[in-house]
């Protein structure tokens, strides 16, 4: 499996200014709502930075109708996104308990902020013993269990997988630096590593039912370094800490920079790899007519999140952890992969799909990131003017 460097081009249709203002209006209304929750905010700088916020999201969703191109501003703003976001986690943490050091006394009142990535862990506890094996408030609190799990059943029926390109704010740390250098500095990568995240999944589904402990938050999260650290007070506290950041090192930093691939998303992760199975009831997919395909293999090379194979593209479609991030459908130089709506012809207008996937992905975009993207923004001209975080 090779990879190399390539230029993006709008592929599809371009939407014309007037019709693309028209077709951004109802999401400059939903974001609207979202970002200020119909009322006025305390601060004046809060409403100020909801509405910079607003107007970036919005601005980038016309961009993608009038130019022509997904992947390109998706990136920027999940990048932006997964900036934004340990900026306002480790703000509201230190907020919430005065520190950012995960106490064993935050532990026991349930003050650990609950991640998506802590869900292929629960459901199997859950079911056994009705109990969820997580330090956490179920209803109350910053980033409580119910609320956050709704929002990743909303986020996942709205998108599939496509959660992991579109919303898991994790996932834009190796974007970020998968896109820093021009060129891959390591070329071959053997597809037999892509069943690694099935691997990971299953160990640790089995080992939290039996030790009734979330494992993969215990002792194998690579964002543990950009977001909270349990207490150092033992050797294994100690132990635990350098494999959370070597983790995030080697698959978030280093091996995105030599790859130019999402490392830890397409090679790791197995929450990614429980969320690939939720692309099979997802309404949207990205398929390929074979007809325009001359098999030149860009797509293959170049997905960052290692969906593509030759044997699927002379099939016509991508794999199941395809993240619908778009970089394939704008690479494709024969016009011949396009985003899809499941049940009607392929061929049959490529840009009205792309649309109608663009909506929902953006919605959701809105409600898991834009908050995060405001609060940071607030925050950081609070630091300006006041100097202070806080």
């Amino acid at each position: 499996m090779t990879t190399q460097a390539v230029a993006l081009k709008p592929q599809l249709p371009k939407v014309g200014i007037v019709k693309g203002l028209l077709l951004t209006l109802p999401i400059a209304l939903l974001t609207a709502l979202m970002l200020t929750g119909g009322k006025p905010a305390a601060d004046p700088l809060q409403t100020v930075a909801a509405g910079i916020t607003w107007l970036v999201v919005n601005a980038f969703f016309f961009l993608m109708l009038t130019t022509g191109q997904t992947y390109r501003y998706r990136s920027i703003l999940f990048i932006g996104t997964a900036l934004a976001m340990v900026l306002w986690f480790m703000v509201e943490v230190f907020t919430a308990r005065g520190s950012n050091v995960l106490k064993e006394v935050n532990v026991i009142q349930g003050e650990t902020p609950f991640c998506h990535l802590v869900i292929p862990m629960v459901i199997v506890p859950a079911l056994l013993t009705r109990t969820i094996i997580f330090p956490g408030s179920l209803t109350t609190g910053f980033a409580p269990i119910a609320g956050m799990i709704v929002l990743w059943l909303g986020s996942t029926l709205a998108l599939g997988r496509g959660f992991c390109s579109w919303v898991c704010f994790y996932g834009g740390w190796d974007e970020g630096f998968s896109r820093l250098l021009k060129k891959p500095r390591l070329k071959t990568i053997d597809r037999k590593w892509t069943y690694l995240p099935w691997a990971v999944l299953l160990f640790i589904v089995l080992t939290s039912a039996v030790t009734l402990s979330p494992i993969y938050c215990e002792w194998f999260c690579p964002f543990k370094t950009v977001t909270e650290f349990g207490e150092i007070t033992s050797i294994m506290a100690v132990v635990q800490t350098v494999i959370f950041v070597s983790l995030f090192a080697g698959l978030v930093v280093i091996l995105p920079l030599l790859t130019k691939r999402r490392t830890q998303c397409g090679l790791f992760c197995p929450f990614g790899a429980m969320q690939s199975l939720t692309n099979k009831i997802n309404v949207f997919d990205v398929r390929i007519d074979t007809a325009k395909c001359t098999q030149c293999g860009l797509c293959v090379r170049n997905c960052p999140t290692f969906s593509l194979s030759e044997e699927s593209v002379k099939q016509g479609r991508t794999l199941m952890s395809c993240t619908k991030c778009g970089l394939c459908v704008d690479a494709c130089p024969k016009k011949a992969i396009a985003f899809h709506v499941k049940g009607t012809r392929p061929s049959l207008t490529p840009n009205a799909a792309r649309i109608l996937f663009l909506y929902p992905a953006f919605l959701v975009f809105a409600a898991m990131g834009g908050g995060m993207m405001a609060s940071g923004l607030w925050r950081i001209m609070k630091l300006v003017l006041t100097g202070s975080l806080i």
